[in-house]
């Protein structure tokens, strides 16, 4: 498994997938560094991206979503798909792999289709999660007010809110490690980074790419998500070809975090298919 994502380290929660994991990082100028060293830096599109090996077999790319960092999959924001895309094919190249499968989650959903959608000879499967290919306008408005929130009061201002979205009430009341984690790094997180990306993904159209993704494709929504990513997950389902689509219950936006081993067993499923 190759595992892609904009942070620290491997998400422990695909493991045992059976792959070879690899990190790539990018690393902002914005907010702080992460803390661990990994292997040297190659600059592209002015970001700094740092990539670290582990495991063996086929290769997984994983996208987090936006505000954490490696516990779950900070970001050079601007210039979502095109730029991340043309940092992932570098980085790919320089790493000498030609084939992986690619896995995102929201922000990092929107990564991972545009990506697919452009590279259909290096994506062998494609796994998103919790994602969208445009917001509706009442969510493009939100991440407007969002940023401003962010530039204005910081990103802990914003906590309460966002767990809210993130997680059942059930779970977050447990207030267990995921909750925390998520907790912790928001309140961590770059105001500005924070709200550059916000902004990128309330520009975001990836509607007309969904006939060119070519990949297996396997869509996960929380079954408790807002009806906005529900009907995103539906439409998704419809304009991929082939595309499945599955629902794990009970969870909201972080899905992969309240139901982990339900994920990690059906994705690894659905890899080794």
């Amino acid at each position: 498994m190759l595992s892609i994502g904009w942070a620290n380290d491997v998400p422990m929660i695909l493991k045992d997938v059976g792959c070879q994991r690899m990190l790539i990082r990018n690393l902002p100028k914005l907010g702080s560094l992460p803390p661990m060293v990994q292997t040297p830096v190659a600059s592209l599109d002015a970001a700094a991206i740092r990539v670290h090996r582990n495991g063996a077999g086929p290769t997984l790319v994983l996208l987090h979503c936006l505000g954490v960092d490696h516990g779950l999959w900070d970001i050079a924001a601007a210039g979502l798909e095109d730029s991340f895309t043309r940092q992932l094919t570098a980085v790919l190249a320089r790493e000498r792999v030609t084939r992986a499968h690619v896995a995102g989650i929201s922000l990092g959903g929107l990564v991972a289709q545009h990506f697919a959608a452009t590279n259909p000879g290096i994506v062998d499967r494609l796994v998103l999660i919790d994602t969208t290919p445009r917001y509706v306008d009442e969510a493009r408005q939100m991440w407007v007010q969002r940023a401003r929130a962010a530039r204005t009061a910081g990103v802990p201002s914003l906590i309460d809110g966002l767990l809210k979205i993130w997680f059942t009430d059930g779970f977050a009341a447990e207030n267990p490690p995921a909750v925390r984690y998520v907790r912790d790094r928001f309140a961590k997180a770059s105001g500005e980074g924070y709200a550059l990306a916000c902004e990128a993904l309330g520009a975001a159209d990836l509607r007309p790419l969904a006939a060119s993704i070519k990949a297996p494709t396997l869509i996960f929504c929380g079954k408790d998500e807002l009806p906005p990513f529900q009907d995103a997950a539906h439409w998704l389902h419809q304009n991929i070809k082939g595309a499945r689509l599955e629902w794990l219950s009970p969870a909201k936006h972080a899905s992969v975090l309240e139901q982990p081993q339900e994920f990690a067993a059906r994705t690894r499923a659905f890899l080794k298919s």
